[in-house]
């Protein structure tokens, strides 16, 4: 396919990373926010937790949408997969994130629920930073 077609495409994906990157932010100071709660031994307050659920249900959401457009863009482009790590990255993170929100579902039924979930979040930062660094060569590839 011809590149100047796909590039509502990039648009997209550039936008859904930007949006991902900031609600792993909002993500993280929402999550600091339960555990301070919890040290403290504080009440939480009672739109807290809707609002880190409603987060995390858009993050995966978005990164569902990136691994798309990253499979579509890829196979239009090269016919093919696996020309860069991005790929590895790139499922990496979604893995990461879809086992965060797995875990999230099992907090307060599951011992081990809660630290599997801080774990996987603290990853999902390294995760987020090679997806960044892998897509920066994908985009650079693109570009004229």
């Amino acid at each position: 396919m011809d590149l100047p077609s796909f590039l509502w495409l990039w648009k997209i994906a550039a936008w859904s990373m930007g949006l991902s990157l900031t609600l792993y932010f909002l993500l993280a100071t929402t999550g600091f926010w339960f555990l301070r709660q919890r040290w403290q031994k504080k009440p939480r307050p009672g739109w807290l937790r809707p609002l880190h659920y409603t987060l995390g249900v858009i993050l995966v959401l978005l990164v569902l949408l990136l691994l798309s457009i990253g499979i579509i863009g890829t196979l239009g482009y090269y016919g093919s997969l696996g020309h860069s790590p991005h790929l590895l990255a790139g499922t990496g993170v979604v893995g990461l994130v879809l086992f965060s929100a797995w875990t999230a579902t099992r907090i307060g039924k599951w011992p081990k629920a809660r630290s599997l979930h801080l774990t996987a979040n603290l990853l999902l930062f390294f995760g987020f930073l090679f997806v960044s660094l892998t897509g920066w060569d994908v985009v650079q590839k693109y570009l004229p």
